[in-house]
């Protein structure tokens, strides 16, 4: 016998992370006929499909799909399936039956072979011939039974012909679980970088490592930001890049660009090569996001030498384009709230790409408020408008605004440009000087607004969320309220669906919160899942489940209690 040596693997200078790979098989019977199971085959295929083309990492680019012809009927097939994707990274399993099969022979035998807490989704249609249907009841049991948490979806395409299409109800459950499986999956292993030590000593913005890693399989990267600072003094980036930031700067601006204070083109300048650092630094270490400190000791403390602000650099990092043209939006806190950072991060995966906004949660005006200052300034209102009927929040704050929040979705890069000004700073607050970034948000962009929170009694996340939306009111009192806070930073006035102003203004987990447009509640409510995060949604008016809007509640869920019940349960487990 030949003496078995190691392998040696080559040596390789990629590093960047594999897309997402989803891999989607069937389960059947070996006694069903040679015809229902060319039917199945099928479907599997067909499934395959509409992931692949409605399924998008954040950045655009395609996720990996791979799928089985071996039906698997019993052990040796959930072998041969087993080995398939392991060999090609799966990271993500639908089973999509059509006839009955033998849950313990068939899907669980399978499973016991992947990672223990690989996504698990069980999509088939309410068939009556064969009924796929009822093994996806059995087998979801038997899952939720052993304490394994699984998707359900019961959809609908036909009982008979060979090549059935699901209807886009089902196909939309499907990929709403699906941009769940991949942000969970997708983010393990990787990191984000933050620039500075403790957000301002907000314990809101801490960064929790250990349950950072253990809940979610992220990484934070620390850097000090005398990095920064010496980085800066050296001139550590391209000076003829920094020159076509600044004329593009230039150009969409122009005017709008506040340069009376003293040294402030040099100090804005110093502002935009930042972005440059900072961008360079995230991409040596294949980050996914970022924030920076700034308060106090950047640009605030008069001990050291106070240095220009970074919130164009902030803004450029959450939006969808810079000086090269479209890019990812990623991520990135101000005041290096690290909270705040996750919350952007998860919803901008969870949507596809959409860029973030991140806002103080600043003054709460309730609806008798701003009618009274909507008499004063001789601003009419009626019945049909939201702010006066239901209150708002004014979500402010000097950095991280994505410049994108400046337009309604999809608008052209010169009409998000053409409503942002940069005034020069509050000096008071910064007498490091720079230019802040300043605009007020069209209304009508729905999506959701919420934040991230921790808890040291149950060692878990939970997130505070509603969906919402933007209003816009007439510009004279869109400025008395801009005015009543800080009217050189950005504005954008949310209204949540369900919360009142008056729970709204006591459940705010922390001074900042964020808001991603199109995104599905069921998306997130599936990640909150597959993440043992607590789904926080105190309003009285909200229903527990919307039929439509709400992913269902998972088996494992409703036999332990419900889900709070059971995710402290997981969480001991």
């Amino acid at each position: 016998m030949a003496k078995a040596t190691a392998r040696r693997l080559t040596a390789s200078k990629q590093s960047k992370a594999k897309a997402v790979t989803f891999g989607v098989c069937a389960t059947s019977d070996p006694r069903v006929d040679a015809e229902s199971r060319t039917r199945c085959v099928n479907i599997v295929e067909m499934v395959a499909d509409t992931i692949a083309a409605d399924v998008k990492m954040p950045d655009g680019s395609p996720v990996e799909v791979v799928y089985s012809t071996v039906l698997i009927d019993g052990e040796k097939q959930a072998d041969i399936v087993g080995k398939q994707f392991r060999d090609a990274g799966v990271d993500a399993l639908v089973c999509a039956p059509d006839t009955w099969a033998f849950p313990q022979l068939t899907l669980i035998s399978l499973l016991s072979q992947l990672p223990g807490d690989i996504p698990v989704n069980i999509t088939c249609g309410n068939s009556g011939p064969k009924p796929g249907v009822v093994f996806a009841h059995a087998v979801n049991g038997a899952l939720a039974q052993t304490g394994r948490l699984a998707a359900l979806n019961v959809g609908t395409w036909p009982d008979t012909g060979m090549k059935p299409k699901m209807t886009d109800n089902t196909a939309k459950a499907l990929i709403d679980w699906c941009h769940a499986a991949l942000t969970y999956a997708g983010l393990k292993g990787r990191r984000v970088v933050v620039f500075g030590h403790d957000s301002m000593g907000m314990e809101t913005a801490l960064a929790h490592v250990l349950p950072t890693r253990r809940t979610f399989g992220l990484e934070i990267a620390r850097l000090d930001m005398k990095l920064l600072s010496d980085m800066l003094n050296k001139k550590a980036y391209d000076e003829k890049e920094l020159k076509k930031l600044r004329g593009w700067v230039n150009r969409h601006v122009g005017e709008r660009l506040d340069l009376s204070q003293p040294d402030a083109s040099e100090k804005f300048d110093q502002g935009l090569a930042m972005y440059l650092i900072m961008r360079d630094l995230l991409e040596e270490l294949n980050a996914v996001g970022g924030g920076f400190m700034n308060q106090l000791e950047w640009g605030s403390d008069r001990r050291g030498i106070p240095l220009p602000i970074c919130d164009t650099a902030e803004s450029l990092f959450n939006s969808t384009f810079d000086h090269n043209g479209a890019k990812a939006a990623l991520p990135f806190a101000t005041e290096a709230d690290v909270q705040g950072l996750l919350t952007m991060l998860f919803k901008t995966w969870l949507s596809g790409g959409n860029p973030p906004l991140f806002m103080d949660f600043r003054k709460v005006w309730e609806p008798w408020e701003i009618q009274a200052l909507a008499k004063k300034n001789n601003v009419k209102f009626g019945k049909k408008d939201l702010w006066a009927q239901r209150g708002f929040v004014d979500g402010d704050n000097s950095g991280s605004a994505s410049f994108d929040w400046a337009a309604t979705p999809g608008a052209k890069l010169s009409d998000i440009m053409a409503g942002i000004s940069m005034p020069g700073a509050e000096l008071y607050y910064f007498p490091g000087g720079g230019n802040s970034v300043t605009f007020i948000t069209p209304g009508g962009i729905e999506g959701i607004a919420g934040r991230l929170a921790y808890s040291e009694l149950s060692g878990m996340f939970s997130l505070v969320w509603d969906e919402a939306c933007t209003v816009a009111m007439p510009d004279k009192l869109a400025q008395a309220v801009a005015n009543t806070s800080n009217v050189t930073w950005p504005h954008t006035f949310v209204v949540p669906k369900y919360a009142t102003m008056a729970e709204y203004k006591q459940y705010a987990p922390a001074n900042h919160f964020h808001m991603t447009w199109d995104l599905p509640p069921a998306r997130l409510e599936h990640w909150m899942d597959m993440t043992n995060v607590i789904s926080a949604t105190p309003w009285q008016a909200r229903p527990g489940f919307i039929e439509g809007v709400d992913r269902p509640i998972p088996l494992l869920h409703v036999l332990n209690g419900g889900s709070e019940q059971a995710k402290l349960l997981r969480a001991k487990k």
